[in-house]
């Protein structure tokens, strides 16, 4: 069995420390001969390298376990800094004065050169920062950041992520005499830097071990009152892990700012970048992995043209309309039947890209004769077709308005852009057009059918049909629901524990919706739907509870979360593809392509004719028998709007 310090060293080396090890070992050796070699060349008989040779054994021996218990081994040389050059210095002066008492008692220096050790001081120095130094300068291409005092700040955190930005958060801290906050320890996922230190702080452990690690720092009086994710690739899943273990803890959970979201002002770092720490957002839980766009062919398709949104001020269509603006169209149709939020969106056009030509234009894709003189005046290459109806509570009580917005708006734009010579025409759809229990959704899959009818018989115009979930913090979506219900106190209105629902931010689908566009057309994509890669479907419940966190308060203590039950029209969780719609991979990432049911575009047009005129008559009875007999997949009853109202809860989310 083994004693002493031996295991414990062993134990926690690991590929990269030995690397260090060996070479800094390897260094002071080196340069206990080149001092005596020196000195001999310089003053008395020269005398050939190895002279010495139980001294330089005996000299390695020492710097070995004096740089090992200094931690000179755990420093990460792409982060280099002057704390690291201290400890360098104060490694070998300790080392110098253990070996000049251990060679006395030995030998009593006998033959022994002592002038040669007032060289080797500096000699390793030199050698041992050297090699950081320049290991640094091959990877940065810069030095000056090594050169920067230690930090002073006051709040300690401790840091999820040992990169780039943990490195860049730790110098800013350290250059700042009015820094916020201090850094206690590093946590990451890569368990080779465990052990390791960036600028004199440590990597403590791994994702796993965050409890432990808060305990330890604890226990030496360093608890953190804060953890910063620094690392900007973490998933959504690990967040909320993360959510819950600061909420155990007592800490707050921040995160640094996004690259995209970086500001002047505050803390900054060498590019004056705001490095201050922000909350954890909604966003943030999703956590899927960014998309790699062809950004290229995106502006191919957009620089030049004119191009047209209806529903311009809504959630999605508002967002496509500042994507579009970004890719220097010619010119830009702004359509909506909302005064205000028309208003809005051309006032920040007004404000961003005041050069840009556009026009905003009042009009409702019900009325076929505004449509008829507002293409013709406005003559759009481009159609975004993202006016809708999409609350599904509203849809439900009014179907009638549902029907003549969401099928006859759809069907009135389509022959819009067929009279008007449009080249491509893009139908945002919903996955509650899947297998739809709702009004709303059985509309969305008619309005699915027009364009895919069209896909396959149109010559002059492609038409495109784009699926997706829920767009987070849309108006009425559950995101402002739990915020005005948490400004209220309380309770959070949850239709059922098990509830689900997939979800993406508005700029994933702003942007993915224009890469499906822009994609070259493909043989088999008639009749096609383009379905859009929403990640894991998000439990309701959780989001309630991780919303509730953010907010710095206690899930069921201090606020309570109410059940109120599946309202008619409702689903315990929604689809995106239909059964047994294997979904076809395409050349675009994040996009597949589906392949419902297509109807004959000329039948289809006349039962949509029937179907427009019983709602423009307000026959309700007739509007969901005809809704029904172009839907059979639809799995709601006539009765079910009988019902009592419920209390609006979340869970029933529109797109």
């Amino acid at each position: 069995m083994t004693v002493g310090w031996l295991p414990k060293f062993v134990r926690r080396m690991n590929g990269r420390i030995a690397t260090v090890a060996v070479h800094d070992v390897f260094m002071a050796a080196l340069s206990f001969e080149l001092a005596v070699w020196f000195r001999y060349q310089t003053y008395g008989k020269p005398q050939d390298f190895f002279f010495l040779w139980h001294g330089t054994a005996i000299f390695t021996v020492v710097c070995a376990l004096v740089f090992w218990r200094m931690g000179l081994y755990r420093g990460i040389w792409h982060y280099a800094s002057l704390s690291d050059l201290i400890a360098i210095v104060k490694a070998v002066t300790l080392a110098i004065l253990v070996y000049l008492p251990v060679m006395f008692v030995l030998d009593r220096l006998a033959n022994f050169p002592r002038s040669a050790m007032i060289l080797n001081l500096p000699l390793l120095v030199v050698m041992l920062s050297a090699s950081r130094l320049i290991y640094r300068f091959s990877k940065d291409g810069d030095l000056r950041a090594v050169f920067e005092r230690a930090d002073d700040g006051r709040v300690p955190v401790l840091l999820i992520g040992a990169g780039d930005e943990a490195e860049a958060f730790i110098r800013t801290m350290a250059r700042d005499r009015q820094a916020s906050y201090r850094v206690v320890g590093i946590v990451d996922h890569k368990r080779s830097r465990i052990g390791r230190d960036i600028r004199g702080v440590t990597v403590l452990g791994g994702l796993d071990e965050v409890e432990a690690i808060v305990d330890g720092l604890q226990r030496k009086g360093r608890k953190p009152q804060r953890m910063i994710i620094t690392w900007p690739k973490l998933d959504g899943d690990t967040i909320g892990g993360l959510l819950e273990q600061a909420e155990s803890l007592g800490l707050v959970l921040s995160r640094m700012p996004r690259l995209t979201d970086f500001q002047s002002g505050g803390n900054s770092g060498n590019n004056g970048t705001n490095l201050e720490p922000q909350p954890v957002e909604v966003e943030d839980l999703l956590g899927r992995p960014q998309q790699v766009l062809d950004r290229e062919s995106m502006r191919a398709l957009i620089s030049g043209r004119r191009v047209m949104i209806t529903g311009a001020g809504g959630t999605i269509g508002s967002e496509l309309a500042r994507q579009i603006a970004a890719h220097a169209p010619a010119h830009v149709s702004l359509l909506d039947n909302g005064e205000h939020a028309l208003y809005r969106i051309d006032l920040e056009f007004d404000e961003s890209w005041p050069e840009l030509s556009r026009r905003a234009i009042l009009g409702d894709v019900r009325d076929a004769e505004r449509l008829e003189v507002v293409f013709a005046r406005e003559q759009p290459e481009l159609v975004f077709h993202a006016a809708a109806f999409k609350h599904v509570p509203m849809v439900e009580e009014n179907p009638n308005e549902g029907v003549l917005t969401n099928v006859l708006g759809t069907a009135n734009v389509a022959r819009a852009c067929q009279a008007a010579g449009v080249k491509v025409m893009v139908q945002i759809s919903t996955d509650k057009a899947v297998n739809p229990t709702s009004v709303m959704g059985a509309t969305k899959r008619i309005a699915e059918m027009i364009c895919q009818g069209l896909s396959l018989s149109a010559a002059s115009c492609r038409f495109v049909t784009v699926r997706f979930g829920n767009v987070l913090g849309s108006t009425g979506s559950v995101v402002p629901l739990f915020q005005r219900q948490l400004a209220r106190g309380g309770p959070l209105t949850v239709t059922d524990p098990e509830v689900t629902r997939y979800f993406m931010t508005t700029r994933e689908a702003g942007e993915l919706v224009l890469q499906a566009t822009a994609a070259a057309p493909m043989g088999e994509e008639g009749g096609k739907i383009f379905v859009l890669d929403m990640g894991k479907p998000v439990r309701i419940l959780d989001l309630a509870r991780q919303m509730i966190r953010l907010a710095g308060l206690t899930p069921e203590v201090d606020i309570p979360i109410a059940f109120t039950g599946l309202r008619p029209g409702e689903k315990l969780y929604e689809e995106l593809l239909h059964d047994g719609e294997a979904p076809q991979p395409t050349n675009l990432a994040g996009v597949n392509l589906a392949a419902p049911r297509v109807i004959d575009h000329d039948l289809l047009s006349a039962q949509v004719e029937k179907l427009a005129a019983a709602a423009t008559a307000r026959d309700t009875a007739q509007t969901l028998t005809l809704i029904r007999h172009l839907v059979p997949e639809m799995q709601t009853s006539p009765d079910d709007r009988m019902a009592p109202k419920a209390p609006r809860a979340a869970g029933l989310q529109a797109e």
